[in-house]
């Protein structure tokens, strides 16, 4: 498994809200996230990075091999228990009243990647004949489109594009959104904030995703092409590749 996260402020915002990171576990199995965070400097990023250091801390302690159901619980109730960690620390500090974050992370194992996310930050997941989107964005315009009030073409210029109907921090509690997807060599993965996806269209990432560059390249690709688009918000990209015996030896 070959995994890299990259994170960029963009070219109009002074502060990135955004956070990343992978870890792996004792067991060789892989925990990659991905937050982006709201509420201004001082609330967004404390949001995004205490989500990210939440769920990276619990990682730490998995003992036992996950099984896709095993991973779809840890992933639900780690998830529900850093958005009440966030919740009551806004709470209790006035500077971060209102801040949350967006979270998706994957469980990534030899046969199943497992997916779990709040708000519009994204995976996709492709193999050698596809690639797709495997989340639907908690978002107030995703929401209009799904029901058919306006069309695709009408969200992309929507004022309201950047409200959520979900994300950490903002309530309580929290509907977490799960899924297991087989996995196998040759498969890879992308979870990225919207600064990507707002200025990247499905066939561009895949473009670049499919091309001969290194894991590395890719990532920084598709930043400085957010950045050439506007870069009008932070930008994040982890990308997983499934490895085959073969390319682990060159």
């Amino acid at each position: 498994m070959q995994i890299v996260t990259k994170s960029n402020t963009g070219r109009v915002r002074p502060h990135n809200e955004d956070s990343a990171d992978a870890s792996k576990s004792l067991r060789g199995d892989y925990l990659v996230i991905v937050a982006d965070g709201m509420g201004g400097h001082r609330a967004g990023d404390v949001a995004s990075s205490m989500a990210v250091s939440y769920l990276k801390e619990k990682w730490k302690t998995i003992e036992e091999a996950f099984l896709p159901s095993t991973a779809e619980e840890w992933l639900v109730d780690t998830f529900k228990s850093a958005n009440l960690e966030i919740f009551n620390y806004a709470q209790e500090h006035s500077e971060c009243a209102g801040m949350g974050t967006t979270l998706v992370a994957a469980i990534v194992a030899d046969s199943f990647v497992t997916l779990a996310h709040v708000g519009d930050s994204r995976a996709y997941i492709g193999n050698k004949s596809s690639f797709s989107q495997k989340t639907n964005d908690h978002s107030l315009v995703s929401e209009l489109v799904r029901t058919g009030q306006i069309t695709e073409d009408e969200a992309e210029g929507h004022p309201r594009k950047h409200v959520l109907l979900r994300a950490l921090g903002t309530e309580g509690d929290i509907k977490v959104d799960v899924q297991t997807i087989g996995w196998e060599t040759g498969g890879f993965a992308l979870l990225c904030s919207d600064g990507l996806t707002n200025k990247v269209n499905d066939n561009t990432l895949e473009k670049v995703l499919r091309s001969e560059k290194s894991l590395e390249e890719q990532a920084q690709e598709l930043i400085d092409l957010a950045n050439e688009a506007g870069g009008e918000d932070n930008i994040t990209v982890a990308l997983i590749n499934y490895l085959s015996l073969e390319e682990q030896g060159e």
